[in-house]
């Protein structure tokens, strides 16, 4: 900012350039280290880990060691507390621009104890580390710029959460599935008035405050006990605006034929499990059915009962 064009003859008197954002930055960055002997960061500094590489990278660009510890951030104690342990294995999907993909699947994976089920970019240019953290985790990356592949990969793999652009927090209404926005294009909502960083100590804690909420608002475990027997959530409470409540429906006791298997046969829900369905409150009801459906089309399952239903959460509660 405030630059002009005389300041383009100094910028040879740098001891080194700090790349931020290498989809815009990292040719401007190559061309002066080859011109000018200039050399730059290569750590993207969003993260506690790698916060702290890019410090340890800076002070090995000065020839200085570090004075003090590692940086204060409070998003591993965060990652560790009892509050938020039941987030451990949740199942997430990531898509962006490169640097952010990365950026995010390390701290889902190392820093919060997420398991990256599916991840990948629509900037070409990035395609190669996108593709090789993407075979560290086990996983082959989506590189494409067509969102109806991304909505195809995400409904494919259920994920718990998405972190997306705001293309995917689209999707992500669509399939019933919470997203947080960590990537371009975004749209005027995910720019709060209060002052948010992405980059450094504080990033780290906007980014699990970010990531965390959109999830737990959607998904707590505890909420499916704390309400299932409550008159407030069931599909046959009246207005609660009303003085009271309308009566009890009662619900058709038959099979219901929802989806199809695998094995092209039809998907059956018993109507034991179907009221037992009715109980979960209908903010997370979807998540549930779903859930519950591509787990017995995994397992064979033609009739979904009782068992079906706990056995299906049980598996995506791990």
């Amino acid at each position: 900012m405030y630059a002009t064009p005389d300041d383009i003859a100094n910028l040879g008197r740098a001891h080194f350039n700090v790349l931020m954002y290498p989809e815009t930055g990292e040719t401007a960055c190559r061309h002066m280290e080859r011109t000018l002997g200039l050399p730059f960061t290569k750590t993207v500094p969003i993260g506690v880990s790698a916060t702290n590489e890019f410090v340890d990278e800076v002070l090995g660009l000065i020839g200085r060691a570090r004075s003090e510890g590692p940086i204060d951030s409070r998003l591993p104690w965060y990652s560790a507390s009892v509050d938020s342990t039941y987030l451990t294995g949740k199942r997430v999907f990531i898509f962006g621009d490169g640097s952010h993909v990365m950026t995010a699947a390390r701290i889902a994976k190392e820093e919060i104890g997420f398991d990256v089920v599916g991840m990948g970019c629509y900037n070409r240019e990035l395609a190669r580390p996108v593709r090789a953290m993407a075979k560290e985790l086990g996983l082959e990356a989506l590189i494409t710029e067509d969102y109806l592949e991304v909505e195809a990969a995400i409904a494919d793999l259920s994920p718990e959460l998405i972190l997306g652009t705001q293309m995917e927090r689209h999707i992500g209404k669509r399939l019933g599935i919470p997203c947080a926005v960590i990537s371009a294009p975004v749209h005027v909502q995910d720019f709060p008035a209060r002052f948010s960083p992405q980059m450094g100590a504080e990033g780290a804690n906007v980014i699990f405050d970010t990531w965390v909420h959109p999830l737990v608002m959607g998904l707590e475990e505890h909420l499916l006990t704390m309400f299932r027997e409550d008159f407030e959530f069931s599909d046959t409470a009246g207005p609660s605006h009303h003085a009271a409540h309308s009566p009890n429906q009662e619900i058709v006791d038959q099979p219901t034929s929802i989806a199809a298997s695998d094995q092209g046969a039809n998907i059956i829900w018993l109507s034991d499990a179907e009221k037992e369905l009715r109980k979960i409150p209908f903010f997370v009801r979807g998540k549930a059915r779903r859930n519950t459906e591509k787990y017995a089309t995994d397992h064979g399952v033609a009739q979904i009962s009782i068992e079906t239903l706990y056995e299906a959460k049980a598996h995506y509660a791990r």
